[in-house]
């Protein structure tokens, strides 16, 4: 068994889907700020210090969610885990394919005034392992995402719900380095030559 961790380099990447709802915040807050103490200065100063707020709140979030998130790979298949309860297993016969995963950190649903700003936090994009496996969630998930998983699709011979497995919000270069060496000696189909 090997297992490898997310980098802490990916804290961009984690909160840029949040860029711009961030954005908005600031806007709005400085805006309110500024109507409600009469000085566009105190505006930007609370803008600002709400818009911190949420920033540690990503930061703390980031920490947490990365510190326990593992990738696990064994002779039986890989394996994928986080600290908020969520796993994905994937046995070696039952990955279908290399391709993109799309990770949904936030609910994908625009928010703003109907026909003014309207933002949405879009997915991370990554390659990854992609096939039909095992998918445990916490019981406490938000509603978009039980919706999502929902319609995902199922294979008609098993039961079983197709899933994935970012690897490359573990490391960009993945197919290269030790997590690529593992899928090469038990799926060399998938890598190519």
């Amino acid at each position: 068994m090997e297992e490898f961790r997310i980098r802490a380099g990916s804290f961009p990447r984690f909160v840029a889907p949040f860029a711009a709802p961030l954005v908005l915040f600031f806007v709005v807050i400085l805006l309110l700020g500024a109507i409600f103490t009469g000085s566009t200065l105190l505006g930007i100063a609370i803008g600002a210090l709400g818009t911190g707020a949420l920033f540690a709140v990503l930061a703390a979030k980031h920490r947490r969610v990365s510190s326990g998130t593992v990738v696990r790979f064994t002779a039986e298949g890989v394996e994928l885990t986080d600290s908020l309860g969520f796993r994905v297993h994937l046995r070696w016969p039952d990955i279908t394919r290399i391709d993109v995963v799309d990770t949904q950190l936030a609910n994908p649903r625009s928010v703003g005034r109907p026909g003014g700003v309207r933002v949405r936090a879009p997915a991370l994009r990554s390659v990854g392992l992609i096939g039909w496996g095992e998918r445990m969630v916490p019981p406490q998930i938000p509603g978009w995402m039980r919706d999502r998983l929902s319609r995902v699709p199922v294979d008609p011979a098993t039961g079983r719900p197709e899933v994935t497995i970012p690897l490359g919000e573990f490391d960009a270069l993945w197919q290269r380095g030790r997590m690529g060496d593992w899928v090469r000696h038990h799926r060399p189909d998938l890598m190519g030559r």
